[in-house]
């Protein structure tokens, strides 16, 4: 896939337009978006909002230190994680910005930030998980999926998925550069059946949108 980016940066959202030859992403009429426009234009619905879920330590729990519910020993969420997600979603309600669908990886980590935002119940999807190799890298397959999903627009609201780093940066390696934990690229449709990012929020930006 031959691609090229160009960044711009609005405020404290990082806007990423995107030219590629792949058929899923990209458009050289994108339009950024940040601020108070971007809050407008997601009040519409409509777009897609990728996100990676929120911060979790690199290690995995002990018995004596898992959730009661983390009968796997999965990586979980920190107290950063938690409070991020919930003061995410609060933004969004707040807000008033309609959530429709809401997909994620099936690891206890992305469940839980899902959980702590209050997004509604998921729709877990293995091609937005990471194989149980926590940070080793998704699969081709896995880009596929995940280049078409984002061009799954659902009219009057947004979608969501939850997903992990490596499946952010091998979807779309000239724009997942310093994703942070949490952080959310927003796409939107490039008037030609595919997608473009209009905007990049990290997690804690959220509350801080009027």
């Amino acid at each position: 896939m031959l691609m090229k980016c160009a960044l711009w940066f609005r405020g404290a959202v990082a806007v990423a337009i995107v030219t590629t030859t792949s058929p899923f992403v990209g458009s050289v009429d994108a339009q950024a978006l940040s601020g108070e426009m971007l809050v407008k234009a997601l009040q519409r619905g409509g777009y897609v909002i990728l996100m990676r879920h929120a911060a979790s330590p690199r290690e995995t729990p002990t018995k004596e230190t898992a959730n009661a519910d983390n009968l796997k020993l999965e990586r979980q969420l920190d107290e950063a994680g938690r409070a991020s997600a919930i003061a995410m979603g609060k933004a969004l309600r707040t807000l008033e910005i309609p959530i429709g669908e809401v997909f994620t990886s099936p690891t206890y980590r992305a469940i839980e930030t899902v959980k702590y935002a209050e997004l509604g119940k998921p729709t877990p999807a293995p091609e937005l998980g990471d194989g149980g190799q926590s940070m080793q890298g998704s699969t081709e397959a896995q880009s596929a999926w995940l280049q078409k999903k984002v061009t799954q627009f659902s009219a009057g609201k947004n979608v969501i998925l939850v997903t992990h780093m490596p499946n952010i940066s091998r979807a779309f390696p000239a724009l997942a550069a310093g994703v942070a934990d949490g952080e959310s690229l927003v796409f939107g449709p490039d008037g030609q059946g595919g997608a473009t990012v209009v905007g990049r929020i990290k997690i804690e930006e959220w509350p801080r949108f009027k």
